[in-house]
């Protein structure tokens, strides 16, 4: 069976780039600032980038194209009857999970930039309330859930090139554009020079073990690895584009999209004198309250600033979504020998199915749990306290300590391989493990 290829070496940084860029660039990253001490939590987690999690990705690049396979199919190829395939379906499982989670909170976005382009958020007087009503619809979300699916679908089902490189090269500037378009904005409101301050002005006194922690796990979900994502995506890359360069423009990439999103938020949320460490209902609930509170006088602009940033908020979730949903696809359509659309629509239809428990988890079937948690929590909890950190550790031990070290060093072509295989075999695996551990326990 023929694979496809990314077309170009832009088309497959900036499509591994969309994969990282997400929901938790501009959601959980200044949700994460604002509770651990905004610029100190910044230094530390742009050092666990650099020692973390852009080693694992540079290994999954590795794995990823030297096998020219999916997520399973790529330890089946490097290393033959040994146990190592485990990986490769943890990662498989990931995906469906954290599709089928991830699509609710895309679907409220998606809900969300249809209420701020016609209107409907700037007639809201009671934000908390409005949002607790939507999610509790037995109807509602899984209305617009449907949707978003159905929109990764349509570029996952039409191929690679095709699809997944031409929609990346389309919305990834767009996305970067509509950022640089909202700073401008947020930096010029009243008082944003304490949002500034925030952002850049480390405070010490507040890092703790928590802090340092945090930080790790926000660098380590950041970049989408641990699923095989960018392992997959790696799979179609050519052999003349250069693993280490694109996994630096990846980084880049995303570390840029989560910053500025702080540097839009905590100027904003400065601005009207709303508190930086405003929780998980930053996005959906303080949000629009600074946008009418900061454009009360000016209508015209609230429209525009906050159908701007919802639109933002889906381009970020949409592009995550394509890389999830082409875990799973791509090894269905590998190993059942179905073509990519048949393969496409069996993973939207199990995670539309997945998707709709979910988001009932917060309405009627919210008095049904499993150990204490809704099943949107239990998702979140098995994927981003287990599968993600254990499906992490084992690829960088892969590669580290079992895969063919000359294979490797012919993949990362580099003289910096010696340090690349001491992050590989003992950073990576320690801070991951450490990450791992105590998810476990803090529960």
């Amino acid at each position: 069976m023929e694979r496809g290829n990314f077309g170009s070496k832009i088309g497959a940084v900036l499509a591994s780039a969309g994969s990282a860029v997400g929901l938790g660039n501009i959601w959980r990253f200044p949700t994460e600032c604002g509770s651990n001490g905004g610029a100190a939590f910044i230094l530390i987690y742009l050092l666990c980038i650099l020692l973390l999690a852009m080693p694992v990705m540079i290994a999954e690049f590795v794995i990823g194209r030297a096998s020219r396979s999916n997520t399973v199919g790529s330890y089946r190829v490097l290393a033959p009857g040994k146990p190592w395939v485990v990986s490769g379906f943890l990662g498989v499982l990931a995906g469906f999970l954290v599709l089928s989670y991830y699509s609710v909170v895309a679907g409220w976005t998606l809900d969300y930039t249809f209420e701020s382009l016609t209107g409907g958020l700037m007639t809201s007087d009671n934000f908390g309330t409005m949002f607790n009503d939507f999610v509790s619809s037995p109807w509602r979300p899984v209305i617009f859930l449907s949707v978003f699916l159905l929109l990764t679908h349509i570029v996952v089902a039409a191929g690679i090139e095709k699809g997944i490189e031409r929609c990346s090269k389309i919305m990834m500037p767009m996305l970067l554009l509509i950022i640089f378009i909202l700073m401008g904005f947020s930096l010029n409101m009243p008082n944003a020079a304490e949002g500034i301050r925030f952002m850049l002005k480390p405070d010490f006194s507040k890092v703790t073990k928590d802090v340092v922690l945090s930080a790790m796990g926000q660098a380590f979900f950041t970049l989408s690895v641990g699923m095989g994502t960018l392992a997959t995506y790696a799979s179609y890359f050519k052999k003349e584009t250069k693993l280490i360069p694109s996994a630096l423009g990846v980084c880049t990439i995303d570390t840029i999209v989560a910053i500025s999103a702080g540097f839009i938020i905590f100027p904003a949320v400065f601005s009207v004198g709303v508190s930086a460490n405003s929780g998980p209902g930053l996005v959906f609930i303080t949000l629009p309250y600074v946008f009418q509170k900061a454009f009360g006088d000016l209508p015209v602009l609230e429209y525009i600033f906050s159908g701007l940033f919802y639109i933002l908020l889906l381009l970020a979730a949409l592009t995550s979504s394509i890389s999830m949903h082409e875990i799973s696809t791509a090894y269905i359509h590998e190993t059942f020998k179905l073509t990519r659309q048949k393969a496409a629509t069996i993973v939207t239809i199990v995670c539309l199915l997945l998707g709709i428990v979910c988001s009932l988890s917060f309405g009627i079937w919210k008095h049904i749990t499993v150990a204490g948690m809704g099943f949107f929590d239990l998702f979140d909890f098995i994927t981003a306290k287990f599968l993600m950190p254990l499906g992490g550790l084992l690829i960088c031990t892969f590669v580290g300590w079992d895969m063919n070290k000359k294979m490797v060093a012919n993949e990362l072509n580099s003289r910096f391989t010696p340090l690349l295989m001491l992050l590989f075999s003992w950073v990576a695996p320690i801070g991951i493990g450490i990450i791992f551990v105590y998810g476990l326990i803090s529960k």
